[in-house]
């Protein structure tokens, strides 16, 4: 493994350990066997460092994700959504770590311009990914009819920060896949047959 790699796998493991406020560049060293210039001339900096690997930890879940709404070819798009979001949400406890150090590090990137590109850098590749399932998923009907993946792919991901904010406050409140999938199922009955004429 190459010192940029072991730095990387560090990285991901002092986040989900130690949080994103707690790590030092001496923990991200100890972490991956490496020393402290190796930092500096892999990342320029030990917030880079932690961006790329928030970024790499991160598009592993999405990919997850992502393979759960593509697993069923004949489904229909919101079976699709409605089992990574069932997903997502069972996957919530196995990533807490992660997810706390995620949220300590946006205070940060307020006055970091280089962290706050790095966090935005992660936010672009991880729509990207998004839109194109929802592109495989909607197919070419409803992109013609205006269904723009990337806004599409915008609010999912804003609904997967949603919950994992909620679940990082009050994990008690946050409801079930299966709940979840209950209730907006029967809302969107609900509301698909107000809309109908008689």
């Amino acid at each position: 493994m190459s010192n940029r790699d072991a730095l990387l796998e560090g990285a991901k493991r002092c986040l989900r350990e130690k949080g994103y406020a707690n790590t030092t560049a001496r923990d991200l060293v100890a972490a991956s066997g490496t020393n402290l210039s190796s930092i500096g001339y892999h990342f320029g900096s030990k917030e880079a460092l932690l961006a790329e690997a928030f970024d790499e930890a991160f598009a592993e879940w999405t990919a997850q994700l992502n393979a759960v709404a593509l697993d069923s070819p004949a489904a229909t798009a919101l079976d699709r959504v409605a089992a990574s979001w069932k997903a997502m949400l069972d996957m919530l406890p196995e990533h807490e770590r992660l997810m706390l150090a995620f949220v300590e590090s946006i205070g940060p990137s307020v006055r970091s311009p280089e962290l706050r590109a790095r966090l935005a850098e992660h936010y672009e590749r991880t729509r990207t990914d998004v839109s194109d399932v929802v592109k495989r998923t909607l197919g070419e009907d409803a992109l013609e009819a205006g269904a723009d993946p990337d806004v599409v792919a915008s609010y999912l991901i804003a609904v997967a920060d949603g919950f994992m904010i909620q679940f990082l406050i009050d994990p008690s409140r946050v409801p079930s896949g299966d709940q979840l999938v209950a209730a907006l199922g029967a809302a969107l009955a609900s509301a698909v047959a107000a809309s109908t004429p008689a």
